[in-house]
């Protein structure tokens, strides 16, 4: 079987929320959180399309006189990201019992760069997907397919993982099978998957 993993929220902890609390005040820190990745432009990031510069000026517009605290948390993205302990023993295990491991996630390319660490369990995967280098995202069907194309995946013996509904539907839409990330033990992950 081949498993296609999402990587925030899923492999890797990534809460914006707690991380805009430890850099801005508290009487801004609702409005730079709801500014940036509560923007929907936030997209346009992982997407990978505009420059940096014009998402900043996006989220700046959504709350002016935030600029500096906006500014600075963007500059410490690369502080969010923590690889989970489980994620590179899970994977082992996953290839261990004879399935091949893949990732497909909404991710841009400052991350890429800023958070390496949180991105080692890559090495352990058989390949995937960063949106930011194909410019398209999820639940778009052409990143699923893309997947598929790639790396030689046959839809019916495929599962896809993902903490975002809509991510899910958009796999169940091209006909690959779907579980909701809520937070599952691996030991309850993989008896969902059925391995």
């Amino acid at each position: 079987m081949d498993i296609i993993f999402d990587i925030g929220k899923v492999l890797i902890d990534f809460d914006f929320e707690e991380f805009v609390g430890r850099y801005v005040d508290a009487d801004k820190a609702d409005r730079v959180t709801k500014a940036m990745w509560g923007n929907p432009d936030w997209i346009e990031l992982d997407r990978g399309v505009l420059p940096v510069e014009d998402v900043l000026q996006k989220f700046i517009a959504q709350a002016p006189d935030c600029e500096w605290e906006i500014r600075r948390v963007f500059s410490q993205l690369g502080n969010i990201p923590q690889l989970k302990d489980t994620t590179i023993p899970m994977i082992r295990e996953l290839k261990k019992r004879g399935h091949r491991v893949f990732f497909l996630s909404n991710f841009f390319e400052f991350l890429l760069h800023a958070a390496p660490e949180a991105l080692r369990f890559t090495r352990e995967t058989d390949g995937g997907i960063f949106s930011c280098n194909e410019k398209i995202v999820k639940p778009d069907p052409a990143i699923y397919e893309l997947i598929c194309e790639r790396y030689g995946i046959e839809k019916e013996n495929a599962v896809f993982i993902d903490d975002s509904p809509k991510n899910v539907r958009g796999a169940e839409n091209v006909g690959i099978r779907a579980i909701l990330f809520t937070g599952q033990s691996t030991d309850e992950l993989f008896e969902q998957i059925g391995v």
